[in-house]
Formats: C-alpha cells, sequence, structure tokens
C-alpha cells in the first residue's frame, strides 16, 4: 500500500482532477487530503464533489482532514466550528457563489439548508489529524511543546509561525498545508508543508510518502511533473521519517 498526501486546494478543481488521474494509484492505496478544499477559488461546490465520487468509486482509501476553511464555514453555518464570522472576508463569497447562494452578512439565514446534504456530511465528518506511520498529518501544524494528546483543534486548523519556526518532540514528522510556501518546505525531520499557494497561481502539491516523489500540477496547467526528493532524507542525521 502506498500514501499520498495532498496540499490546499480551495476550490481550484480542474488541477485537482489533473492531479488525481495522472497519480499511479493502485487498489489499497491510501490518499490524505490536508484541508482547504473551498474558498477562494471558483469550484468549491465541484471540488468536494470531485472528492466525494473519488471516495464511492475508487478502490483507494480516502482521509479528508479539516481546514481552517472549512471550520469557518461551518461556523458560518451555524453549525460546530470558529471564527464564522470572517468566513466571507476569507474567500467565503467564492464558495457560495458556486452553490449558486448570494449572502451578505453574519450569521447566516437559511444558508445551510440550500446547500446539499451529501456535502454538509462531508464538512462535518472531516477528522482533525491523521497518523501514517512516523507521520503526522494535520491541516496547520501543532504546538511544538505539546504532546499529541494536548494538542487543541484550534491550533490544529491555524497554528502558523509558532509551528513552523520551532522544532517539535512528538515521534512524528508533521505533514501540513494552510501557510502557503513558493515549493515545499522540508524542515526534517520535524515537518514537511505541502501548502505550494495553487490558489495565489502557483502549483498543487502531493508527496507520495513511500516512493519520496512530490506530484505538482501548475495552476492552468495540464501536466504533472515529479520530482525525487529521497536525497533530502537521506542527509538528514536520525530523521524520524523512514
Amino acid at each position: 500500500m502506498s500514501c499520498y498526501v495532498v496540499g490546499d486546494i480551495h476550490g481550484c478543481l480542474e488541477e485537482l482532477r489533473c492531479l488525481i488521474e495522472r497519480l499511479p494509484l493502485r487498489d489499497a492505496d491510501r490518499i490524505v487530503f490536508l484541508g482547504d478544499y473551498i474558498d477562494r477559488g471558483p469550484y468549491s461546490k465541484g471540488v468536494v464533489s470531485f472528492l466525494l465520487e473519488l471516495h464511492k468509486a475508487s478502490s483507494v482509501e480516502t482521509v479528508f482532514l479539516k481546514g481552517n476553511h472549512e471550520d469557518m464555514l461551518l461556523s458560518y453555518l451555524g453549525l460546530p466550528g470558529s471564527h464564522g464570522e470572517v468566513f466571507l472576508h476569507n474567500g467565503g463569497q467564492a464558495t457560495l457563489a458556486s452553490y449558486g447562494i448570494v449572502a451578505a452578512g453574519f450569521p447566516a439565514t437559511g444558508v445551510a439548508q440550500r446547500m446539499p446534504d451529501e456535502h454538509l456530511e462531508f464538512y462535518l465528518n472531516l477528522k482533525t489529524f491523521c497518523v501514517v506511520e512516523s507521520y503526522l498529518c494535520v491541516h496547520a501544524g501543532i504546538q511544538p511543546l505539546r504532546r499529541l494528546d494536548e494538542q487543541n483543534e484550534l491550533d490544529m486548523f491555524w497554528i502558523r509561525s509558532e509551528f513552523i519556526r520551532n522544532p517539535h518532540k512528538l515521534p512524528f514528522t508533521v505533514l501540513f498545508g494552510h501557510t502557503p510556501q513558493k515549493e515545499v518546505l522540508f524542515d526534517l525531520p520535524y515537518k514537511i508543508g505541502l501548502d505550494t499557494g495553487l490558489v495565489y497561481g502557483n502549483k498543487l502539491s502531493c508527496l507520495a510518502l513511500d516512493d519520496k516523489v512530490i506530484y505538482q500540477v501548475k495552476r492552468g496547467a495540464k501536466t504533472v511533473q515529479q520530482l525525487a526528493v529521497d536525497e533530502k532524507w537521506s542527509r538528514i542525521p536520525n530523521s524520524r521519517a523512514p
């Protein structure tokens, strides 16, 4: 079984479709999505529909993590989440437009009833984190000084500099998105950042954990590039990554 980890998508459906279609997926492989499927890009509804179809129709295991943008959406809809008051100002208008909904204020009134039940269920059932062997997959990161059982959801959805700039003591290499980078961020053995700013005109990135290959598609492109990164592990003494 191989595992692939995909960074932030933000409503960019065609690039997501191009990436998934060109991954060398086999039965029983796993794909972990790090969250932020929606907002800012034009096709948030289409992205969720595509992921649901992938989950239903494929023999590949899919794991969907929650990002801060899904957390904001849920709060905006009056469901368990946080910071719904800033949802519309952080790309939420584009998400609602993809559902054919126009809304101007907070709290939302009747918006949830105008979204497909299957999509609401998708947002409500997103996971906070996922452990894959010696990797911890999470949207934004973790508090560096806390054990895994001491972490809180808000940090896992929202943390930035405190996590990125510091080492941690967890027995995992943390795979995260949330904070856009021009290129995949390698800070081994501690962390790998996979948000490469697709919605801002850069690219969507996916890390194959077993083969140690990065798959990337640029915004608006139809081809997927591959970059072998196994040498980055070999240069790190006592790396936590296998």
